[in-house]
This record gives C-alpha cells, sequence and structure tokens, in this order.
C-alpha cells in the first residue's frame, strides 16, 4: 500500500477523534488542490500553507488556548516541523526520510493509539527523534542539486 494511502488512513482514524489542521511551506493553493486531489482534504479543518505564516506561527495559532500541549501531536517529514512542534511545547511524531511507508504504518498502528492513551510523551517519543534524527540528510537535497548544476 503506498504511502497516500497509509496517511489517509491515519487521517480518517484521526479526524474522528481530533482536529487536524495542516501546515506546510507549499503555497495554500498548491496545498489544497493536492489534497483534493489526493481525496483528504475533507480531514483537514484547516489547510495553511507559506503565504499564511511559518509552521510555528499555524501552530500556535490552531493550538495555543485550545489544547494543552502534550494534546497537540505534530506529525512532520523535515526538521522545520520537528522545531515548529518544540517551539509550541507539542509533541512531534516524525516521518522519516526514505521510510516514509513504514513511518506511517508504525503511526497508525501504534503512534496513535499512544497519543490518545496519554503514552505518547517520554521514552516512545524521544525514541522516535533519536531514528528520526539519524536519518536526516547531511545536507538538504536541493544544496546538493545546486551544486551539480554547477
Amino acid at each position: 500500500m503506498c504511502r497516500r494511502f497509509r496517511s489517509r488512513a491515519s487521517f480518517e482514524k484521526l479526524s474522528a477523534r481530533a482536529d487536524l489542521v495542516v501546515v506546510s511551506q507549499t503555497p495554500t493553493e498548491t496545498l489544497a488542490r493536492e489534497w483534493q486531489e489526493y481525496a483528504i482534504a475533507q480531514y483537514a479543518r484547516r489547510i495553511a500553507g507559506q503565504e499564511l505564516g511559518t509552521k510555528q506561527q499555524h501552530l500556535a495559532l490552531a493550538t495555543r488556548g485550545r489544547y494543552a500541549p502534550d494534546h497537540v501531536l505534530m506529525i512532520g517529514d523535515a526538521l522545520g516541523d520537528w522545531e515548529a512542534a518544540q517551539a509550541n511545547a507539542a509533541l512531534f511524531y516524525p516521518i522519516n526520510p526514505g521510510g516514509e511507508d513504514e513511518s506511517w504504518e508504525r503511526f497508525s498502528n501504534e503512534g496513535m493509539k499512544r497519543f490518545f492513551d496519554g503514552t505518547f510523551k517520554g521514552a516512545y517519543e524521544a525514541e522516535l527523534i533519536r531514528e528520526f534524527e539519524t536519518r536526516l540528510p547531511a545536507s538538504p537535497p536541493w544544496k546538493k542539486e545546486m551544486k551539480d548544476e554547477q
């Protein structure tokens, strides 16, 4: 099963019990189109792209005063996602570079349950983040592409 279908199943389960907000540095118009195309837009309460602010700002606007920090989970595949979670004292579930399908499967089978039953924070989250850190590229792929073009 490909990633978008794994994530769709997770979004469906999550939206039954949580408010989902998409925050990205992609333009909002592109995000909305892609989420519609993959039939997952219906699970998000809001889709916010780069012209509406940073990930950190989006997360703060969507959660502060509404949810306790340990009731906010940022799911992301980039260092900026983790940094936004940290800046907002939110929990973080990483989608590992090169292991996206496995990450979504683990989230669906394990991470989501831990989030809802209150056992996500602590050793479990720290283990996920350690693995994420080891999988982050030493330099962003776009830097390599720029160097190759020169």
